[in-house]
């Protein structure tokens, strides 16, 4: 594994570490293609800034560190820009407009919430209702040709039916598959043994054929190559012979019109 594209910083409140430190890190471990992703920065209709983003007044100091330490590892390792999103409808063109505006590169989807003010993915329910929103939401921001890949596609803790979970995770598995979009087993759910990764959602994207990447998911510098991780995605990707692609080709993001 010589790549990562889903990499934090400071700037999101809950990371820690220089990007600088993040970079030498990842050197170290061999890899040669490194993308930070923090979340990406919005203001709500409230006028107000959720405390686990990249405050927007320190967007383009973001893009900056990273441009610099672009230009100053440049023979060593190639960096690309990018943010964590959330597909939230009534908001995602002001969302990508703001990433585009200060230089960010590309997306990865991070289903932590699924419109302002709502619930967190990550909290226990057995509502249907709620999954099949899940479901909604990550399919169509896999239709919307925005999104590198998916992050954590399997954060959703859902508590009710398996063949509800298994019926509409299918939709996902089955979006990606058709749209070339991939899935990432994320090396944070392992790291801290989170409900994800979830070997039911794996097992539906080995029958569906989803194209499958790893993300490091890295909130420190030492996670900049976690490697450990790396056994146990593998197991899963060999258990439920996984399309693993390996490196996800990136995709420039763009403005577009946003499907509701």
């Amino acid at each position: 594994m010589n790549y990562n594209y889903h990499t934090h910083t400071y700037l999101c409140s809950h990371a820690t570490g220089t990007v600088e430190e993040y970079i030498e890190k990842a050197i170290a471990g061999g890899i040669k293609f490194m993308g930070f992703s923090d979340h990406i920065p919005h203001i709500d209709k409230n006028g107000t800034e959720e405390f686990y983003r990249v405050p927007c007044s320190k967007a383009e100091e973001y893009v900056n560190k990273i441009s610099d330490m672009r230009e100053k590892y440049k023979n060593e390792i190639e960096l690309s820009i990018g943010f964590e999103s959330e597909y939230y409808p009534d908001a995602f063109d002001d969302m990508l407009s703001r990433a585009i505006s200060v230089g960010a590169e590309y997306l990865i989807l991070g289903a932590h919430f699924l419109a302002e003010a709502s619930a967190y993915t990550m909290m226990p329910t057995d509502s249907v209702d709620f999954l099949k929103e899940y479901v909604l939401n990550v399919t169509t921001a896999i239709k919307s040709g925005v999104f590198t890949y998916v992050a954590h596609p399997d954060i959703l803790r859902f508590t009710g039916d398996d063949f509800a979970y298994c019926e509409q995770m299918r939709k996902i598995c089955k979006a990606s598959y058709e749209y070339n979009v991939p899935l990432e087993i994320n090396f944070l759910g392992i790291r801290d043994r989170r409900n994800y990764p979830n070997e039911n959602f794996w097992q539906i994207a080995g029958e569906e054929k989803s194209p499958v990447t790893f993300g490091f998911d890295a909130h420190t510098a030492e996670d900049a190559c976690d490697l450990n991780s790396k056994d146990k995605a593998e197991e899963i990707v060999k258990k439920y012979n996984l399309n693993y692609i390996g490196k996800p080709e990136l995709v420039k993001i763009k403005k577009h019109k946003v499907i509701i």
